[in-house]
């Protein structure tokens, strides 16, 4: 079975429509969701919603567009809704310039530096956590998603210039968040 014969299944309603979409497609949204959230039950949780609405809003799909958007955009909405009505935000300030997070990505690449690569990852995990919830699925949808600008824009109703304004400013932040905790490491 294809991705297409599941969803036309699906409209049919045949259940396993639905379980083959699940496991094609589970892996990658609870992922997506946890990046935005920090808490994998949270987005376990997402995800089973956003597999239900599917199952309810089926029927209303163009079975010529391919799902895996479609779908990563209502679970990318659902965990940004989640984060914004949960107040989970931390607010913090500064930003810093681009050159830290190259070094911060030169580090990781050599092999005598695993363990700093693994310190890394936990600095950009944290400062992560410190964007907004928006911010945080722009970046998950570019960096994690593989996303356009273009294709975010599509998926958001937006104009490709907004995209590029909000990524612009995810990145921005991100950048000053990770060089703030570059210079606590060197003190």
């Amino acid at each position: 079975m294809d991705e297409k014969q599941a969803i036309q299944q699906l409209k049919n309603g045949d259940m396993r429509g639905l379980e083959f979409l699940v496991e094609c497609h589970q892996v990658k949204a609870v992922r997506t969701a946890y990046l935005i959230t920090r808490d994998i039950s949270l987005a376990e949780d997402i995800v089973q919603d956003a597999f239900i609405g599917v199952y309810r809003a089926i029927r209303g799909f163009d079975s010529m567009r391919p799902f895996e958007p479609w779908f990563m955009r209502s679970v990318v909405n659902a965990s940004v809704k989640v984060m914004q009505r949960s107040a989970r935000q931390v607010q913090v300030g500064d930003e810093s310039d681009e050159s830290i997070l190259a070094e911060l990505a030169t580090r990781a690449e050599s092999v005598e530096s695993q363990v700093e690569s693994i310190e890394i990852q936990n600095q950009i995990w944290d400062a992560m956590q410190k964007l907004s919830p928006r911010q945080r699925a722009v970046i998950v949808q570019r960096y994690f998603l593989e996303m356009s600008e273009k294709e975010m824009a599509e998926e958001a109703d937006s104009a490709v210039g907004t995209v590029k304004w909000m990524l612009n400013a995810a990145r921005k932040r991100l950048r000053g968040l990770l060089g703030d905790e570059h210079r606590r490491s060197d003190e």
